[in-house]
């Protein structure tokens, strides 16, 4: 393979989307090849040795590292100014990773409670059960901040804007605290996207993905990243993927990368859809609360506007009666579709409470303000008339 343009880093974020990380063979293909294989072959016994002593620099099996994947990481990791990224099956897999790389029996770790349903899985069951000590703090409140990193602690982690009440946390403040207290800070962005928000710019050590959002943006596959410095991902991360297996596959890595190309211009229009739905939403009578960080409204509005640079895709609303009329009004919808994913190119809508955060204690739930009357809508890339009509005739229904 021919040697990758040694000037990525100095291009721009649009450039690099779309060119970043490329590797092209002797064929000089305009797109990305796609290397659908499992393992590579030695021209003799002693390159498979070296290899896996780690002196000679080759491929050596797709569990490891694969071409495909490879220029997937490095595109993510110019994208996000980051050393290292590590591609993963999923993004549970890098959070999941992220955590158990790196913690050890005895370890403590906070985390924000607004987290993703099987986020907070992870954090406050599974950790546990391997000796970790867990507290969970409310993330907008820099005094359960103060008071939780006032002892020493290994890890922080926290996703911002949260799923689903669009919390916003400090992530700068909340950066310098854990590293005050020792701790690795990771940054879960996926509502963000890289597009809108550069964590590691406002002091996150590892940021986390789940690819399979916006990045493929179009429902077509499964995919997670991890990005952080070399030398802590060579100390915990490099050794820990390799052996326990959460590998990206080739095929979706493929897919990861198309989708990188068209990421910023997607994103943008997300953006802009969601702006003009929301304006509707706002006028909606049926509609009793409101959650958008891109609205002054917002009780953290003022933060969104200074570490985002839009406001995201995601828009989250409560709707006057309970669990049966949110049922009643998204049964009513004819062109946007109930299902849990979101950044899509099609506008999705979900009832948080029966299914990203069902396993969520009642009151644990409750106190995140999820109750019944609660949805979650992604807003997609069809004209927003449309979209608009649609939540006018479904809110008719109740």
């Amino acid at each position: 393979m021919t040697e990758r343009k040694p000037n990525q880093k100095n291009w721009r974020p649009s450039t690099k989307l779309v060119r970043g990380g490329q590797r092209r063979t002797q064929f000089q293909e305009t797109c990305e090849a796609l290397f659908l294989t499992s393992g590579y072959v030695y021209d003799e016994a002693a390159q498979a040795e070296l290899a896996f002593k780690g002196e000679l620099d080759r491929y050596i099996y797709s569990r490891f590292k694969n071409p495909t994947v490879a220029m997937f990481e490095e595109r993510m990791a110019l994208l996000e100014g980051a050393e290292v990224c590590h591609g993963t099956a999923t993004g549970m897999a890098a959070v999941f990773s992220a955590l158990a790389g790196y913690l050890r029996a005895g370890d403590r770790l906070v985390v924000s409670r607004a987290l993703f349903g099987a986020c907070r899985y992870v954090a406050c069951e599974v950790m546990p059960r391997y000796g970790i000590d867990v507290e969970v703090v409310d993330g907008t409140d820099l005094g359960q901040w103060k008071a939780a990193l006032s002892r020493e602690t290994k890890m922080v982690f926290i996703e911002s804007p949260s799923n689903p009440t669009l919390e916003i946390i400090d992530i700068q403040a909340v950066a310098d605290l854990a590293h005050k207290a020792g701790a690795k800070f990771i940054v879960d962005n996926v509502f963000a996207t890289p597009v809108l928000q550069s964590p590691f710019a406002l002091g996150a050590d590892i940021v986390v993905y789940s690819a399979t959002k916006h990045i493929d943006g179009q429902g077509r596959c499964l995919g997670g990243a991890i990005l952080c410095d070399a030398e802590f991902s060579e100390e915990n991360y490099a050794r820990f993927l390799r052996n326990t297996g959460p590998a990206l596959s080739p095929f979706n890595a493929w897919l990861l990368v198309k989708g990188l190309e068209t990421l910023t211009l997607r994103v943008e229009k997300h953006c802009e859809n969601t702006r003009k739905v929301v304006s509707y939403l706002e006028k909606e009578k049926a509609v009793t609360k409101l959650y958008y960080p891109g609205l002054p409204s917002h009780p953290q509005h003022a933060l969104a506007k200074a570490q985002m640079q839009d406001f995201g895709s995601i828009v989250t609303f409560e709707i006057d009666g309970g669990k049966k009329e949110a049922f009643r009004f998204l049964d009513s919808l004819k062109l946007i579709d109930i299902s849990n994913n979101l950044g899509d190119t099609k506008s999705l809508i979900t009832h948080p409470a029966t299914t990203t955060h069902q396993n969520v204690e009642e009151a644990e739930r409750l106190r995140m303000g999820i109750g019944e009357n609660l949805i979650r809508v992604s807003i997609g890339l069809e004209d927003p008339e449309d979209l608009k009509e649609d939540l006018a005739q479904a809110f008719k229904a109740l």
